[in-house]
């Protein structure tokens, strides 16, 4: 720089802002142009953002596809990715990281003996839900099927022939002694606790099922552990375990 424009540049005046004159103090500050310029950048930033987003929807082709339209959700106004559902209850979770496949085979197969003596006690000969048994008559002529008596074919109380299990017959009715509940009270009790005991029974295969489940899929994680390349064939669910497809090796 000269010497004569470094002159000019000293006898310059610094320029300054008036300040907000005392009356209009009740109106805030002045606005100084370093605050209208930040002001005016951020409005100008903001239309042309605006103006961007506009015409992107302009241009939006409506056949077009991502995968994180299916995989992501807003929350706030944010694209997050979906987790993914579980298929393992929480219960089988915390069995399969305290268990391991014994003890849990070993308590499955203490619930189907359960299961097995419970069904020799009860005989599901009047379960709810049991299909029903059908018993055809043959007759020789329509004349008989039209008098046919189901009591008197077998031989056995009007009362009782809806039974399909301890119906005697007359004889055994008129020469030996009834044995067990007659009163309707007792009747009535006895049926309610063999209702009971199927619903019990019904738990237990429940039960029973669910072990069985937790036991294949802890064999696959285990299997799973194997170098041997393997090919997911079908995905695990709350009811089944994950199929796998190993490649086969040779044995030396």
């Amino acid at each position: 720089m000269s010497s004569f424009k470094k002159a000019l540049k000293s006898r310059q005046k610094n320029h300054h802002e008036r300040s907000q004159p005392g009356f209009r103090k009740t109106m805030g500050l002045l606005e100084k142009k370093k605050d209208y310029k930040l002001r005016a950048n951020d409005y100008h930033k903001k239309q042309n953002t605006l103006a961007a987003l506009r015409k992107k929807a302009l241009e939006k082709n409506p056949d077009e596809f991502y995968f994180n339209m299916i995989s992501t959700k807003l929350e706030d106004g944010v694209h997050v990715m979906k987790k993914p559902e579980e298929e393992v209850t929480e219960e089988q979770k915390k069995l399969m990281r305290s268990q391991d496949i014994r003890y849990v085979e070993m308590k499955r197969v203490a619930e189907a003996k359960k299961i097995e003596r419970l069904k020799g006690e009860l005989h599901l000969l009047d379960a709810e839900g049991k299909q029903k048994n059908k018993h055809t008559f043959f007759v020789d002529s329509k004349k008989e099927v039209q008098t046919f008596d189901l009591a008197s074919h077998l031989n056995t109380a009007p009362e009782l022939v809806n039974r399909v299990y301890n119906r005697p017959t007359l004889h055994t009715l008129e020469t030996k002694s009834i044995k067990g509940a007659v009163e309707p009270e007792n009747i009535m009790k006895l049926a309610r606790q063999r209702k009971h005991q199927y619903k019990i029974l019904s738990q237990r295969i429940d039960r029973e099922k669910k072990m069985f489940v937790i036991s294949q899929k802890i064999q696959t994680r285990k299997d799973l552990q194997d170098k041997t390349k393997k090919v997911k064939v079908k995905k695990e669910t709350q009811l089944t375990a994950a199929i796998y497809k190993f490649e086969s090796k040779r044995k030396r």
